[in-house]
Parts: C-alpha cells; structure tokens; sequence
C-alpha cells in the first residue's frame, strides 16, 4: 500500500476548541436517547449489571419504545449494555466497555475520570507517540511537514510569540496566551504527527490521544506555564532531518512536558 493509497485513513482535523468529532452521527431524538442513556450509565445511575427499567426510561425521556431500542443498540455495539433472555437489559462490566471508542472515551471524561484514567492514556501516548515521530522522520511528506509548521506557527501564536525567537526557544521559558487557541494548536500538531506516520492504525489513535490531550491542555493553559513551542519544534525538526531515533527522543521529551501537567 502507497501513502497515497492511505489517504483515506486520515481523520478530518479537531474541531474548533480542539476535540475531535463524535464517532455516533444520528440525529434529533435519536441522538438524545443515546446521549441521555448513556449520561446515566457513566454518573452512576445504572451501575455495572443493574438492569434499565425500560418503561421508566421512556416515559422519563419522553421517547417510543423504537427509539429507546435504538439507543440500547448504539450502546451494546460499544459495549456498554448487553441483554439477556429472563433477564433483560444490562450494563456490562467496565472492562467490556470500548474505551477505544471515541464516544465511550468522551462520555468517560465528561463525567470526571480518576486521575488514574489520564495516567493509563499517558502511558498510551509514551507506548504510540515516539514510535509514531520515528516512522514519520522515515514516511513523512511536504505536505505533512507543512501540517506540522503551521500547528508550531498556531503554537506561537497563540501563546502569543509570533515568531521562534532565541528566548522562546529556551527550555523552561514561561508563557500565558489564548487557551482556546493553544488547544486548537497542540491537537493540530499530535494530529499531524500521528498521520505523518504513514502508518494507518496510529493515524487512528488520534481519536484516543487527542481527546486527553485536550482535557490536560485546558487546565494547563488556563494559566501560566511552560512555553510548549521548544519541545514540539524539536520533533518537527527531527522528523524534517528524517533523524527517527532524534524524532523518537524529541517526543518523549514532550509526553514528559505533558506529564508534568496532567490531571
């Protein structure tokens, strides 16, 4: 497979504040059943293996018995609920839950993950990021190296440098700008490096890394902090030399930049 046989495996870019889409797309009640249902499954109302009281939900969300069981649907085929004869409509155990899905893992944090949550998708992005910088420097194309510099320049500006200056590009550099927009910048450039891979199933792992990524910048940036643009600058520059152990190096070093200011 050529890398432009893989064009199709790219994901469209994170949305306006720097989340990524939702992978559920139906609408209107539809949309809303499954959304109110799955609310009450991830704040505790239906714990793991409590049954739905199936009339009480419909007459509660206003909905036919059509559309609650397309909700259920939705919901079994990411592995929250189940249904068994005698038995009825379930939440399935959390180690079934498709925590891949990027509508499961958006449920998971808006409903306040433990700490522990984002510690495990660290060490995700500590397993996938550096490997993906690496086989970037050997894959990457003009057009991803142009995806990367315009993130960096979204970077800059954003913590309002406009330019990378000898004192920006300092390590340690302390730094406050636009949340909304370092948001935006810092998805754009893992969403970036990610697809500059070339390698399809880490292309994907933006529905995963990006969503955390988010959460921990919001808080991060909402205030004074260490200047983002040295670190990530480095990988772009690795990966523009086609240096992958360089490349490799450079991300570690931002997932330990991330890791200092992670919820």
């Amino acid at each position: 497979m050529t890398r432009k046989d893989r064009g199709s495996s790219r994901t469209d870019g994170p949305s306006r504040d720097g989340a990524p889409g939702v992978s559920y797309t139906g609408r209107g009640v539809h949309r809303i059943a499954v959304e109110a249902l799955a609310r009450r499954i991830f704040d505790g109302t239906y714990s793991e293996g409590d049954l739905l009281d199936l009339p009480g939900l419909m007459a509660e969300l206003d909905i036919s018995q059509t559309v609650l069981r397309e909700a259920i649907k939705v919901l079994t085929t990411k592995g929250l609920l189940d249904a068994r004869q005698k038995r009825g409509t379930f939440v399935r155990p959390r180690d079934d839950w498709n925590l891949l899905d990027s509508d499961v893992l958006r449920w998971t944090i808006d409903s306040g993950a433990p700490g522990a949550f984002f510690t495990d998708l660290l060490e995700l992005r500590r397993a996938v990021e550096p490997a993906a910088a690496a086989l970037a420097a050997l894959h990457r194309t003009d057009a991803d190296l142009a995806a990367l510099d315009a993130a960096l320049s979204a970077m800059a500006a954003a913590e309002q440098t406009p330019g990378m200056t000898d004192a920006v590009m300092t390590e340690g550099v302390m730094t406050e700008g636009d949340p909304v927009l370092a948001v935006r910048a810092d998805a754009s450039f893992h969403t970036a490096l990610l697809t500059a891979s070339g390698n399809p199933f880490f292309a994907q792992m933006r529905r995963v890394i990006i969503p955390a990524l988010v959460v921990r910048d919001r808080l991060v940036h909402a205030g004074r902090h260490e200047h983002p643009l040295p670190a990530h600058a480095r990988v772009a520059d690795r990966v523009r030399a086609r240096d992958q152990d360089g490349a490799f190096a450079a991300m570690l070093d931002v997932i330990e930049l991330s890791k200092r200011g992670h919820p």
